[in-house]
């Protein structure tokens, strides 16, 4: 089958919806959504913390904000990127109220902003400790009201169209790569489709499922940027990877680990030993409040020093009301397994979190790849540098969804469907009956990345990885092309690509800087 939509959205987060919605009020065309489960899974759900933006001006303003980001980001941050994001927010804010998005206020309307780790003001907005799905929520019913927007849930996008598929030679060095759409797979027909776009966005979300412990549900496999990269597209900074510092340690609960937001560590809460010693006072002197990436490394080493699986998070001191006021999720989801988080430490340990780099992006959103743009964590703006400060990704992926929508609306009338296009062929492959090879191996890239591409690395760590990862990949390429597209294959060609990545620009990264850390090279010294 061959659909044809002026604007194709591969992923359904807040980046992507956010982007539909801004396209589909102009009407300008058609709007496609293909979203790889159901519109309520996206990663964004998962985002507890909030968004930051300057919204008290009385303390708070647009510098403050721009020199944490900047300090958080260990200053490889694009600063251009950061104050577009800054200084665009509150009007994003803004947008998000109108589409019906929920943030808790104070008795006198004024948001109730709480505070994180990196941030030197009050200026998170929340939804309890459920933000994201309060804007899941909210924008999910923005777009399911909207008539412009077709929907295509547990669709999965396979490849992205370009000339590559019309029999050009594509290479890194092809001057005007074009997207045309893309090939993606329906699983009611275990069919693959052709969608023909004008414009196509990519806003597939992170890529935490590459590790074995991560807060990112299992659909976090790195598809748009391996996508992206298959096609000759520009990737940048895939070596910073985040590790949360804080999430719920409950053996058996590693995809997703739930998370143990930051704002607990602004509310008060401090990190502690099971034995009820502090340890932070060594690292850092903003204690638990630091950047995630100097928290992350402490608790490793506290860990490692003392041969224990966790830490622990004690809030124990304040108020028991309040606690269950302000975290009512967290405490239910302790409470059921035996912690009273008003009377209990914890038990936390980092896992993986986020991506900051990503699809290399200008301004407005545009990829190296004409007609495509990337919004959300898939894509690498420049905001977050080294490190992402807590509660920028949200209020990036609305203000990129913005700047992309703009772009767009302005050039969608330069270009038309490629009818040149020839349809997926699967001729001559067979289903796959040797699951156990695509599971196995989805196994082994989470204990290779973990093991040696995690938040302590070295030179020989990362050169064993290169080279399990080679091995791997060779086998998942033979035999995607012996058996039919299935969404499990495609899955892990995605997630080997992208630990490829990551491993790939963490061995070119000759030095400490951000979230990559290594044993081999000392920590850089430049002035601030």
């Amino acid at each position: 089958m061959v659909y044809k939509y002026d604007f194709l959205v591969i992923g359904a987060g807040v980046a992507g919806m956010s982007y539909a919605l801004k396209v589909a009020r102009a009407k300008k065309g058609r709007v496609c959504m293909i979203c790889k489960t159901s519109l309520d899974e996206a990663n964004t759900s998962f985002a507890q913390g909030g968004v930051a933006s300057v919204t008290n001006l009385e303390l708070d303003n647009f510098e403050k904000h721009i020199e944490d980001t900047m300090i958080a980001g260990d200053y490889i941050s694009d600063r251009a990127a950061v104050e577009q994001v800054v200084k665009n927010a509150p009007e994003q804010i803004r947008e998000l109220v109108q589409w019906g998005v929920n943030f808790d206020r104070k008795e006198d309307g004024n948001f109730d902003l709480h505070r994180e780790g990196g941030h030197s003001e009050f200026r998170i907005l929340h939804h309890a400790d459920d933000t994201g799905a309060e804007i899941q929520r909210g924008l999910m019913a923005a777009v399911r009201a909207c008539p412009d927007i077709d929907i295509k849930e547990n669709h999965f996008a396979v490849e992205i169209i370009t000339q590559h598929h019309l029999g050009a030679r594509v290479t890194r060095r092809t001057p005007y790569i074009n997207c045309y759409g893309a090939y993606v797979l329906n699983p009611e027909t275990e069919k693959v489709d052709t969608y023909l776009s004008k414009i196509t966005v990519m806003c597939t979300g992170g890529c935490g499922a590459v590790y074995q412990t991560t807060t990112n549900p299992v659909i976090a496999t790195g598809d748009g940027e391996a996508m992206v990269y298959r096609a000759k597209g520009t990737v940048q900074d895939m070596e910073f990877v985040q590790f949360h510092p804080t999430a719920l340690y409950h053996q058996g609960e590693t995809h997703p680990a739930f998370l143990i937001t930051e704002a607990m560590r602004g509310y008060g809460g401090i990190l502690k030993l099971p034995n009820g010693e502090t340890f932070m006072e060594k690292y850092d002197e903003r204690l638990s409040l630091a950047p995630r990436d100097i928290v992350a490394r402490a608790i490793d080493k506290e860990m490692k020093l003392h041969g224990i699986d966790h830490v622990c998070l004690d809030v124990t001191h304040k108020d028991p009301e309040e606690t269950r006021r302000h975290f009512p999720n967290i405490y239910q989801k302790c409470l059921s397994i035996g912690i009273d988080i008003t009377t209990d430490y914890i038990p936390v340990r980092p896992a993986a979190h986020y991506m900051c780099g990503g699809i290399k992006v200008d301004l407005n959103g545009c990829s190296s790849i004409e007609r495509l743009y990337a919004v959300g964590e898939c894509s690498c703006t420049g905001l977050h540098g080294g490190n992402r400060l807590a509660s920028n990704s949200l209020i990036e992926a609305v203000v990129y969804a913005d700047s992309a929508a703009r772009h767009s609306l302005e050039h969608i009338d330069l270009y038309d469907f490629n009818e040149k296009v020839p349809e997926w062929n699967d001729e001559g492959t067979m289903t796959n009956e040797e699951k156990v090879l695509i599971t196995q191996s989805v196994k082994e890239v989470g204990e290779i990345m973990s093991n040696y591409v995690g938040i302590v690395r070295s030179d020989l760590r990362l050169r064993r990885a290169w080279h399990r990862l080679d091995i791997l990949y060779e086998e998942t390429e033979n035999l995607f092309k012996r058996v039919k597209a299935s969404r499990d294959i495609c899955e892990l060609r995605n997630l080997i690509n992208t630990a490829y990545l990551i491993t790939r620009f963490a061995i070119e990264r000759k030095e400490c800087r951000g979230l990559h850390f290594t044993v081999d090279y000392p920590v850089h010294a430049y002035d601030k």
